[in-house]
């Protein structure tokens, strides 16, 4: 009689209903808020942004399918690989003759229409180092100083980013690893002391060029500068004031015929004001909420510390960039260039986060690794909670390390 296979969790298939929605809404919008422009500027008949990003999305939909029927065997195995790779990748785009300068910004690799942008891989390939860090070293959080290897690494990812420019993908990182670090049980005040830190050399980094103070500057008053530098931000709002409640209809955005810049891109969610209303926005909200909630859960009920502390970084990084890209659109934050996850039209941005949801889905299914945990490397935190300072418990456990494999402990991640 052939096995019966246990069904998935609930989670999971919130998460794949809610990447098919958010996939489907953007491919209508790609469609909506691109076609004006490229039949203005002759371009095509308006569906070339579309099929792109159907081409791009199948081919994510693909590796998220791989991912999330594999081992994460396979994930743990290729992570210092694609750290590596990533980081090969984002030096050279540095490099004459390497990268490729759009609008003043060199971030991308490569010739013609097979580009790819380094620092989106460089997300998902530190949310995999992370977790399997701070998995096998459990008392880097004993220490500030022990978590010297994660924030060299990380801190390095950061500069080369920064430095192409690209401050809303940096921040986004941040954001992603201050969250699995809290994931991870790291206290709150030394949480609060890295936000202050952060928060000044952000600050010391945006007054370091002029450009970076104008937009600054524009983000405190963008009406003032609505003729400059403050132009997108106006031209977003407009779109979404002019939306109202219900919006003025799919297709019908007066802001996508050349007037809203990046309308596709990056403030593709104010054509969704401005053609779907409010309430169009919200329900894309509500998709987010539901990978929020399903992502948590799954880091909640994970099979061991490196399955949690995975799904607990890819949901924080998917959270992170929506809410910043949410947050500029709105003009709550300054302008930062980053995607609306699933919804903007973006080749590597959408195939990266596809395997990263692929990711989230494995575990969610039960996917789980056994890690060697690094000798020495036990929390103390941990240890004093679980008793270790009794003596007669020292004896249990030093009879049952006897008796078993020469005395090797491992630990579940």
């Amino acid at each position: 009689m052939a096995r019966r296979r246990h069904p998935h969790p609930i989670e999971h298939s919130i998460l794949i209903t809610a990447t098919l929605c958010l996939l489907a809404a953007g491919a209508v919008m790609v469609f909506s808020a691109s076609s004006a422009r490229s039949v203005l500027s002759g371009q095509g008949d308006g569906t070339s942004f579309m099929v792109k990003y159907v081409i791009y999305g199948g081919i994510g939909f693909v590796l998220m399918h791989v991912i999330a029927r594999r081992g994460l065997d396979l994930v743990l195995k290729a992570t210092l690989p694609l750290l590596a790779f990533s980081f090969v990748c984002l030096v050279l785009v540095k490099m004459p003759g390497f990268g490729v300068s759009v609008n003043g910004a060199r971030r991308w690799l490569g010739a013609g229409p097979l580009v790819f942008q380094p620092s989106e891989l460089m997300k998902l390939s530190l949310v995999l180092y992370a977790a399997k860090l701070l998995a096998e070293r459990p008392k880097v959080l004993a220490h500030p100083r022990n978590l010297m290897p994660l924030l060299l690494v990380a801190g390095g990812a950061v500069l080369l980013i920064a430095s192409q420019p690209d401050l809303g993908t940096s921040l986004v990182i941040c954001f992603t690893m201050a969250s699995m670090l809290v994931a991870a049980g790291m206290p709150i005040r030394w949480l609060a002391t890295a936000t202050g830190g952060g928060s000044v050399l952000i600050l010391l980094y945006a007054m370091s060029a002029s450009y970076r103070r104008d937009r600054l500057m524009t983000f405190l008053d963008p009406w003032a500068h609505a003729g400059d530098e403050g132009f997108q931000a106006v031209q977003g709002q407009i779109a979404l004031g002019s939306g109202g409640l219900f919006g003025r209809g799919l297709g019908n955005s007066q802001q996508k015929n050349l007037f809203l810049p990046e309308a596709h891109t990056d403030f593709i969610l104010a054509i969704v004001g401005e053609e779907l209303g409010v309430i169009g926005i919200c329900g894309i909200l509500f998709l987010y909420g539901l990978v929020a909630y399903a992502g948590l859960r799954v880091a909640k009920n994970a099979r061991g510390t490196y399955a949690k502390l995975l799904a607990a970084g890819v949901t924080s990084l998917f959270l992170s960039q929506a809410m910043l890209n949410v947050f500029t659109v709105l003009g709550l934050a300054p302008l930062t260039g980053v995607p609306l996850p699933f919804i903007s039209y973006g080749s590597t941005n959408l195939i990266v986060l596809l395997m990263g949801m692929g990711v989230l889905l494995n575990v969610a299914a039960g996917g789980h690794v056994t890690l060697r945990v690094v000798p020495g490397a036990r929390n103390v935190a941990g240890s004093k909670r679980n008793g270790s300072n009794d003596p007669d418990r020292r004896r249990r456990d030093s009879r049952a390390r006897g008796a078993g494999s020469g005395g090797r402990r491992r630990a579940a991640g």
